[in-house]
């Protein structure tokens, strides 16, 4: 009833007219400091961990540009993310490094629970968004009054024999990242179905088809927060993460 009483109302309208415009502007502005910040950047200089995106292809840059001005902070709005890395990565850092897993990987948990949190649709929780079954395969408890996906060192040890017996599979890490969201069954299935292991010239569905460009976006604005609009990182990173 109120969009119905909205369109006869002037003032409204032109209110309405106003907003979008505003988010046009704001979504173009975004756009455009990805463009101007970093063209060289985003296929010379992006990677994860110490793998590259495909030089030359235009596909694959327009993509990487599209998450990376998703990411910014005219569209997160929140510094909430650089908060959770200064608690969450001091316990995640040397864990990945004693299983000789690369540091990129310690932004997994900010791409999956520190932007949406809780328990997904289909059962995964905690900060590697497990799921129940693949928890306990990995040597976490999880029953009716206990579930260590929710212990953020014990869940990062799981998480990173998993991810190692990824890349035993691929012997690629990117591939292992994404098959990490979707199964190395799904993964393998792919691969030669459509005859072709690199991640970036693979056809998946939409969640990992954007997994590691999220991945890669996620790195970048921890990294340069303040190319992506937001607060400078030394200063993010040594608020008081109990503060909101």
């Amino acid at each position: 009833m109120a969009k119905v009483f909205a369109y006869n109302m002037p003032q409204a309208a032109k209110s309405q007219k106003k907003e979008r415009n505003t988010t046009t502007t704001s979504t173009t502005t975004t756009t455009t400091i990805i463009e101007k910040a970093a063209p060289a950047l985003l296929m010379a200089d992006l990677t994860f961990a110490e793998e590259s995106l495909p030089k030359g292809d235009v596909r694959v840059e327009r993509k990487m540009k599209k998450i990376l001005a998703a990411y910014n902070y005219s569209n997160l709005q929140t510094n909430r993310l650089h908060r959770m890395a200064a608690e969450w990565f001091p316990i995640i850092e040397p864990i990945l490094a004693a299983y000789g897993i690369p540091d990129d990987f310690k932004y997994v948990p900010l791409v999956e629970s520190g932007l949406r949190g809780g328990m997904s649709p289909k059962g995964a929780n905690g900060f590697w968004q497990f799921m129940p079954g693949t928890a306990r395969n990995y040597g976490l408890k999880v029953n009716s009054k206990t579930d260590e996906r929710k212990n953020l060192r014990k869940s990062t040890i799981a998480a990173c024999k998993y991810i190692k017996e990824l890349y035993g599979v691929f012997d690629n890490w990117t591939l292992a990242a994404a098959a990490y969201n979707v199964g190395d069954t799904h993964m393998k299935k792919q691969i030669n179905r459509q005859n072709q292991d690199n991640y970036f010239k693979l056809k998946l569905n939409r969640e990992t088809g954007g997994y590691v460009y999220k991945l890669i976006s996620m790195k970048q604005i921890m990294e340069y927060p303040v190319r992506y609009g937001y607060s400078d990182s030394r200063g993010v990173l040594a608020m008081n993460t109990d503060r909101e």
